[in-house]
């Protein structure tokens, strides 16, 4: 009896295990969806916008490409918008934080319009190809490393704090030096956190699947997708400006 019952609670736990990693990879799937569409809306607004001279000139000068002041409105907004999320999910709906990453997709899409006048169409695709093979095998080992990366989170947050500051002051100071240093620090903390969010993607479903709050966990699956998203786009934009071909 002993014996029949050991082998009844080891089927017991495998069978919970194995729907556990089925919810995972169901999870998963949803936040690399739900960053895709996100993707997809950025990169259809950006090209709209961007290849019409007229749309581009309401947010910035279509010679020089300097923003007026609803560009520099848009040029923000994001940051603003990302914030307003962290601080807003527990009030949102599931339904409601997807419309809201969408949104933000969508502004972002206005903020990032001008590379499709300042850099080649060939240029773009290349880095973005680039780009997506870089994500997806950073993506890949977050996922499957064995090892504990948590470590590296204060770091890189430190890291991209650091990027911002100097973002902002090189707005003034205008110094390609300090633009290339930027965009070659820039790439490897996004590069770093791309890894780190994966895996702290999965270990936040693992900790919380026995809850079944299917509720929370599309909302995380959402606030998943967006550092993921944030990842990419700086990734890409710092590769653009590394390695971009100039109209």
């Amino acid at each position: 009896m002993a014996e029949f019952n050991t082998i009844r609670s080891t089927g017991v736990a495998g069978a919970r295990a194995a729907q556990i990693d089925e919810g995972l990879r169901a999870h998963m799937n949803k936040v690399y969806g739900t960053m895709s569409v996100g993707m997809l809306l950025t990169f259809a607004v950006a090209w709209a916008v961007g290849t019409s001279p007229d749309l581009l000139a309401i947010f910035r000068d279509p010679a020089t490409l300097q923003p007026n002041i609803l560009g520099w409105i848009i040029m923000f907004a994001p940051l603003i918008m990302v914030f307003t999320m962290s601080a807003m999910i527990n009030k949102l709906s599931a339904a409601g934080a997807q419309l809201f990453f969408y949104a933000f997709a969508s502004v972002m899409g206005l903020s990032l319009a001008w590379i499709f006048v300042a850099f080649t169409g060939m240029s773009i695709a290349q880095i973005f190809l680039v780009t997506s093979i870089a994500f997806a095998g950073l993506s890949l080992y977050g996922y499957t490393t064995k090892k504990d990366i948590s470590g590296w989170g204060a770091f890189l947050i430190m890291g991209v704090i650091g990027l911002v500051v100097a973002m902002i002051v090189n707005i003034f100071l205008q110094s390609p030096a300090i633009m290339f240093a930027i965009s070659i620090l820039g790439v490897l903390i996004f590069a770093g956190l791309t890894a780190y969010d994966t895996q702290n993607i999965k270990n936040t479903y693992l900790e919380h699947a026995a809850h079944g709050d299917k509720e929370w966990m599309t909302k995380s699956g959402i606030m998943g997708a967006l550092s993921l998203y944030l990842n990419f786009i700086n990734m890409f934009m710092f590769l653009l400006q590394l390695f971009g071909n100039r109209e």
